[in-house]
């Protein structure tokens, strides 16, 4: 079973806040020998200068897989490598007022203009955007991106139901962590939570480590959403898979950074109490294959 994360900032003291493509591959190598199949690396909103640098090494990395797949069998690495397949940019484009963990002063508007400078060079390794669809101009710029072929997740939001709507309506494809650094969901007002779960087309990522969701809301996601379209993520970091705390990976602030388990470890512990293996394994299988079906079409042979 072919096993994807399409979100994972980083693992075992590796992150894609790094000029050097042999980080990102000791990115790949980590998950790869913990069982991930293939990784889409996330990579942290900041200036575009800098976001472009991060880019580079991951496109420099992409590359150098690709050259290894050519080689003879005896001339290549046999440790287990994750293969990368694309990079999720989790911002700019992201409201303040939901930043999370993430730095809001590196949120810039969503400018045609700032767009162009974003992806020139990158359109074709960038394959997920995390836009908030309630900024003024985001409406514009997820049918900019959509028409490239880059999937559009919406997230970092402060989004109505309606905003979400007609981010979705739009060419949004998905939900970036749902419940996670959005607007909750209110009996007057579902928000862009209520819209993921209601919305049965649309494709929602879930954190299912032991912190960013109470167990009874992931119960309740499995039960109302369609299971064809939730992808559990890792939202994996620099220190995930070094230390286990009781609390989670934490900044001085208190804020959970990113996720503490893989993906296949939160599969496991969700099948182990209860949840039903066929919809889980779906979720860090099928799911984020059929999710990223235009990534596979568009990809050059290896």
């Amino acid at each position: 079973m072919k096993i994807i994360d399409v979100h994972t900032h980083g693992i075992g003291g590796f992150d894609t806040r790094t000029t050097s493509e042999a980080h990102i591959l000791k990115i790949a190598e980590r998950h790869g020998s913990l069982g991930i199949s293939e990784i889409v690396p996330t990579v942290y909103p900041s200036s575009i200068e800098t976001m472009r640098e991060n880019m580079h090494a991951i496109k420099k990395a992409m590359v150098q897989q690709t050259c290894r797949a050519e080689q003879p069998p005896a001339l290549t690495s046999q440790n287990p490598e994750a293969t990368i397949i694309g990079i999720h940019l989790e911002g700019p484009f992201l409201n303040p007022s939901r930043c999370g963990a993430l730095d809001p002063g590196s949120f810039i508007k969503p400018t045609e203009h700032n767009l162009r400078q974003l992806l020139d060079g990158f359109e074709d390794a960038i394959k997920i955007i995390t836009v908030a669809p309630e900024l003024e101009g985001a409406v514009n710029i997820i049918k900019e991106i959509s028409r490239r072929g880059i999937i559009i997740s919406m997230g970092h939001s402060d989004a109505s139901y309606a905003e979400a709507e007609t981010g979705f309506h739009a060419g949004a494809r998905g939900i970036t962590h749902i419940f996670d650094a959005m607007k909750g969901i209110h009996h007057r007002e579902p928000g862009l939570a209520g819209f993921g779960l209601v919305n049965q087309d649309i494709y929602i990522e879930v954190i299912a480590d032991p912190f960013h969701l109470d167990r009874k809301i992931i119960d309740l996601i499995f039960s109302v959403k369609n299971p064809e379209k939730i992808i559990i993520i890792s939202d994996s970091v620099k220190d995930t898979n070094m230390t286990l705390t009781s609390h989670g990976i934490r900044n001085e602030d208190n804020s959970l950074l990113g996720g503490s388990m893989t993906i296949n470890e939160s599969a496991e512990q969700l099948i182990q109490t209860g949840l039903k293996s066929t919809f889980v394994l779906k979720a860090i299988s099928e799911n984020p294959q059929e999710y990223l079906r235009p990534v596979y079409d568009s990809a050059p042979r290896r």
